[in-house]
């Protein structure tokens, strides 16, 4: 990561050169932000780990970041959701020997070298099984926990840091909780019992496929292959029609899988998921969930809407209740309201259309590091990290998709608590 500066500032020295040279600026000036972008996704890659599912992140929120910005890098980004610079064919038989034997070969009629799809903490291989079907064969990467884990030690020593920009944030405790949920993504067995409940709730689903696994060690997944047009490709390629359809069934499954299965899928980048030749969503990787066995919180559904409902006094009530509000912390109610509406707004209107220019819009607010920023005084409870990763996550989707769609009817569908709840009184401001 620290060559980034360097190899940056040695094209700026070249794009002089060629300015003197009689280049016009415009043009020198793009083609360095090309080389740049091209840079930061052969380091990003090859170093994997964190740095990689950093590279991820800003894959989601490029839609937030101003065109004349990210036009150079989108497509550069875009490429980090679903493929990255893959591992020597050596070093994958190097794995498998060591995970499945010096015989490891005996499982497959067929395997093929050159990666399908490669990431953060693994890369996948198709492959033919022994039993004659298609299969998908996760490898992990050789030391990607202890990268992984290594990266949250920095991240950790920046504590006070974020803790004097945000100061209404516990960051041990969101971090400590982060440390953890990735931890579990690195144990392809923990891995593969979560894909197994998610194949066994969807077999023959009329909206979702995920494919069942087949073999799994603590390193290596063997699941059934899938095939199918990449959200990233529908993103950028697909009609109107198509995006909205996309979008509408990536809500629904993320709304619904709690309730259904007990787990939230916690990793929602496009590079996880498959528009089918059926219309169906298929998706990939749960090395990333948030076990839900209740499904969603119930009063997540309450404070939504009564938040549409205009009661501000009880919804920065609830909020103290679960811990966004820490004790000592003063909110202005009116401050808040504007600053949860347009998060909110999906769910209070028949029909809502997310766009690139509304997420620019938010993350603006949320950026604003004044002090009289509300976004300062909140906090993120440790119970709600993976929640926020997904819905964060998920509205930079449906904003590269330019989703429009009925979000309101998914969340009285499956959201607890989202239509009249007797046990709103427990809320109610005293």
């Amino acid at each position: 990561m620290a060559a980034l500066p360097l190899g940056f500032a040695g094209r700026t020295a070249m794009g002089l050169g060629k300015r003197i040279g009689g280049k016009s600026a415009e043009i020198v000036a793009e083609e360095i932000q090309q080389r740049t972008a091209e840079q930061i996704f052969k380091v990003l890659g090859e170093l994997k780990g964190g740095a990689m599912k950093l590279g991820q992140a800003l894959s989601i929120f490029e839609a937030a970041l101003p065109q004349e910005i990210v036009g150079p890098y989108r497509a550069t980004l875009t490429k980090l959701q679903d493929a990255a610079p893959p591992l020597p064919a050596a070093t994958v038989h190097k794995v498998l020997t060591e995970q499945l034997g010096d015989d490891w070969r005996d499982n497959f009629l067929s395997f093929d070298d050159q990666p399908t799809a490669a990431a953060s903490i693994g890369q996948v291989h198709q492959a033919v099984w022994h039993d004659g079907r298609q299969v998908a064969v996760k490898i992990q990467y050789p030391g990607a926990g202890k990268a992984l884990l290594g990266d949250f030690a920095q991240l950790a020593r920046l504590g006070k840091m974020f803790g004097a920009l945000l100061p209404g944030l516990d960051i041990k405790a969101v971090l400590a909780e982060l440390r953890d949920r990735v931890a579990e993504e690195l144990d392809y067995l923990r891995e593969a019992e979560a894909q197994h409940a998610f194949a066994l709730e969807f077999h023959n689903d009329p909206d979702f496929h995920v494919p069942d696994v087949i073999a799994a060690n603590e390193m290596i997944l063997v699941s059934e292959w899938m095939d199918g047009t990449p959200l990233s490709r529908v993103i950028t390629d697909g009609t109107k029609e198509e995006r909205d359809h996309a979008g509408l069934l990536f809500v629904r499954f993320l709304f619904c899988s709690p309730a259904r299965v007990g787990m939230l899928h916690a990793d929602p980048h496009p590079g996880n998921f498959r528009i089918l030749p059926n219309g169906k969503l298929g998706i990939l990787d749960f090395g990333a969930v948030n076990r839900m066995p209740g499904g969603y919180p119930t009063v997540f559904g309450q404070l939504t809407r009564i938040f549409n409902q205009g009661d501000m006094d009880t919804v920065v009530n609830g909020l103290r209740e679960e811990g966004f509000i820490r004790p000592g912390i003063e909110i202005d109610p009116d401050a808040l309201r504007a600053f949860l509406a347009p998060y909110v707004e999906p769910t209070a209107v028949e029909e809502f259309t997310f766009s690139r220019e509304w997420l620019r819009a938010q993350a603006a607010s949320v950026t604003d590091l004044r002090p009289t920023n509300v976004v300062r005084q909140l906090n993120l409870p440790a119970s709600y990290v993976l929640i926020h990763r997904v819905h964060a996550a998920g509205v930079g989707v449906l904003c590269q998709l330019g989703t429009t769609a009925r979000f309101r009817d998914e969340a009285v569908r499956w959201v607890p608590g989202f239509i009249d709840d007797p046990n709103d009184e427990a809320l109610a401001v005293p």
